[in-house]
Parts: C-alpha cells; sequence; structure tokens
C-alpha cells in the first residue's frame, strides 16, 4: 500500500502573530496562532507547522508561551523552529508541546547539532529547513537543474532568507540526511507567498537525492498545485499558508481533490 501524502498547514509567526509576505518580505497579519492551529486540527490537518521567522535574526529565543498555547489546542503532530540553537533549547521546545523541532540556519552554523538532536531525541524529531533560491549565474562544485528558464543551481539561505550562505541546496539536503535528519522541510524562496505553484524541479531534486521525507513549500495556490507537488516533484508531504489562512481553499477540499486523482491522503 502506498504511503499516505500528508498535507501541513504552516504557521509563520512575528513576536506571537501570524504573519504571510511573498518572498519572505512585505509582511501581513493573519491572525492568531492557537485560533488558527485550533481550526486546522479541526480541519484534518496531519500535521502543524509552527515557525518563529524572527528568532535567528533577532538572535532571541522561540516564544515558549506562544508555542505551548497553540500546542493545547491540538491533537496532530506539531514541528516548531525557529531560534533553535542548542540542545536545551530543543528540550525546552519539545517539553512545551512540540513533537518534532525544525532547524535551519543552526543546521548551517553548527552541522554537528543536527547528529546531537537526533542521538538524543531520535530521528523523528529532527526536521532541518532549507530555505533555497535559484541561481543561474555558473558555479563549480554546485549541482544544476534543467528548468524552462535555463540551467540553475539552488542556494541554501539562513536567518529567515536573509543571508546567502554559498551552499548547494542539493548538497547540502543529503548532507543533513547523513548527520541524522528525519525530515527535511524544503521551501522555495523564488515561490514564496506568490501562489504560483511549488518550484517542482527542486523538490524533485531533493526528493530524489535524499532517502527521508520531504515536505515541499513555497508557492501553494491551488489544488493543483499539491498535486504537481506530489506526484511530480515526488515530494512526501506538501506545506501551505496563504491558502488556508485567508480561506481559499480547506484542508478537506484539498484532500478530497487529491484523493479524487489516485494520491493516498487520510481524510
Amino acid at each position: 500500500m502506498p504511503l499516505t501524502k500528508r498535507i501541513i498547514p504552516c504557521l509563520d509567526v512575528d513576536h506571537g502573530k501570524v504573519v504571510k509576505g511573498v518572498h519572505f518580505l512585505n509582511l501581513k497579519d493573519a491572525g492568531d496562532p492557537a485560533e488558527l492551529a485550533k481550526r486546522y486540527s479541526e480541519e484534518g490537518a496531519d500535521e502543524l507547522v509552527f515557525l518563529d521567522i524572527t528568532a535567528s535574526s533577532e538572535k532571541r529565543k522561540i516564544l515558549k508561551d506562544v508555542v505551548k498555547r497553540v500546542a493545547s489546542e491540538i491533537d496532530i503532530p506539531f514541528t516548531v523552529g525557529g531560534g533553535i540553537r542548542s540542545l536545551s533549547d530543543a528540550r525546552t521546545t519539545l517539553c512545551g508541546g512540540a513533537d518534532k523541532v525544525s532547524i535551519n540556519t543552526a543546521a548551517v552554523e553548527q552541522p554537528s547539532l543536527i547528529t546531537k538532536l537526533s542521538e538524543s531525541f531520535g530521528r523523528q524529531c529532527v526536521v532541518v529547513a532549507i530555505d533555497a533560491k535559484r541561481r543561474y549565474e555558473e558555479k563549480r562544485g554546485k549541482i544544476t537543474v534543467e528548468t524552462k528558464e535555463g540551467r540553475c543551481w539552488f542556494e541554501v539561505y539562513t536567518y529567515g532568507g536573509r543571508r546567502p550562505t554559498g551552499l548547494d541546496a542539493i548538497q547540502w539536503a543529503a548532507k543533513v540526511e547523513q548527520l541524522g535528519a528525519g525530515e527535511i522541510l524544503l521551501t522555495s524562496m523564488d515561490r514564496d507567498g506568490t501562489e504560483k505553484g511549488f518550484d517542482l524541479e527542486l523538490t524533485r531534486s531533493v526528493s530524489e537525492n535524499v532517502n527521508i521525507p520531504v515536505i515541499a513549500s513555497g508557492g501553494a495556490g491551488c489544488p493543483e498545485h499539491f498535486l504537481e507537488v506530489l506526484s511530480i516533484g515526488k515530494a512526501d508531504a506538501a506545506l501551505a499558508a496563504s491558502i488556508f489562512h485567508y480561506n481559499k481553499y480547506t484542508i478537506q477540499f484539498i484532500k478530497r481533490f487529491l484523493r479524487a486523482r489516485g494520491v493516498e491522503v487520510r481524510l
């Protein structure tokens, strides 16, 4: 029996409020985290992702009280990221109600943390988030992918999409798997908030180069986009924010659409 594909709403949280922007910029208020979380849990979301998107850039700890408030409203797996830089931060987050922790900036700056988290809490608890952007200039040693716009490689960004790292996203994904990551949350910065569809080339390239689940993020605008990324993009799960926050589609609508087209989902 094929593995069930997951539909995951995401709460991008900035100082206690859910926000949404385009290409990680021009953030607008989208509501209260606990209220949205409760709604998504009741709507049949498979999991929920909570990202404190300014914690790393502001060099502060994650908002523990907000995490606890959200956790108390849901009964589905809960992934929390943003500002987690140590085993202690992860332990606090997990004790606050999270089932998994997501790291991005800390993973790049101290890759050994991935292994420490995996050894301490189990691989299934460790999600490495990768924010990637297309680069069309030639760079030696990078994995290039053919796209409609020409050959490109994908660069990893940290600090909420503010800092380029020079890392190749496909190579980095394979590395984090080796280090002990149990899952990858892969966001296309080019597609973030655009509702123009997921980056299928990025998602497929990473999915084909790792043996751990890949959650595709960035660009969901309609049911067809979920179908494309779960089939053509080979993602194990699809994450979205805007279309759920602003009631464009419900999670159940997306799932019924997918089920009708042969995609295994939990209704």
